[in-house]
């Protein structure tokens, strides 16, 4: 560990990987198709707010039914499949990035939801107490990156550590939850208001991230000899 340089890497080993297939230009427009995403998943989330069932009828909608972590491997194989014909009849590749996943999209878009109308509110002193408003701010934050850094775990198949990062994730919107409680929000309507509607999306981050520890718990007692 005291020498990261051991593994005798040269300086010049960047220079052997050839040329980027996309520019700076490219991955910019990708990213945006990305946020289209986000928001799309949002507008249909908000249209279906009303519905118990909205996290999976929402997932319908973005085209997610069915998706189940045990068909990643089979997935991920045919992709390679089709990537390879792609390629020999010069067609473009289908590039998957974490902005894919649709935990991921989920994730940051209720998580938007809550931040942004949240913002436009804590604005206010008289409507928000300062030191509630960043508190609140940081532990919506701290539950959406350890979200999404066990979005990057389960991505790598690390099954065991995106439980523990979800987890961590789950504690960061327990805070969220407890900074709403009845005695904060009573003496002020706008926060009674805003609460009404937080809590049901803080329970649907909630029902994600556990429904995929479940998938990946279910994972880990596979036996071996089924992979």
């Amino acid at each position: 560990m005291d020498n990261f340089d051991s593994d005798g890497a040269s300086e010049n080993e960047w220079e052997d990987r050839g040329e980027l297939a996309w520019n700076e230009f490219d991955w910019e427009r990708y990213l945006r198709e990305q946020d289209e995403a986000i928001h799309r998943y949002l507008g249909f989330y908000e249209s279906f707010r009303n519905q118990t069932d909205r996290i999976d009828r929402v997932a319908e909608q973005m085209g997610w039914d069915g998706v189940e972590i045990e068909s990643e491997t089979e997935e991920d194989d045919s992709a390679e499949e089709e990537t390879e014909e792609a390629a020999d009849f010069g067609e473009p590749e289908e590039i998957y990035t974490l902005h894919k996943n649709p935990v991921f999209v989920a994730t940051k878009a209720i998580t938007l939801s809550l931040s942004r109308s949240w913002e436009l509110m804590a604005i206010d002193p008289a409507k928000v107490p300062t030191k509630m408003a960043v508190q609140y701010l940081a532990s919506l934050h701290q539950g959406e990156e350890q979200a999404s850094q066990a979005i990057h775990a389960l991505d790598f198949g690390d099954y065991a550590m995106a439980i523990s990062l979800f987890k961590r994730a789950l504690s960061g919107l327990n805070r969220s939850l407890a900074l709403l409680d009845d005695k904060a929000v009573s003496s002020r309507s706008a926060l009674s208001a805003y609460r009404q509607d937080a809590v049901a999306r803080l329970f649907d981050l909630r029902e994600i991230w556990l429904r995929v520890i479940s998938e990946c718990r279910r994972e880990l007692s596979r036996p071996a000899e089924e992979e």
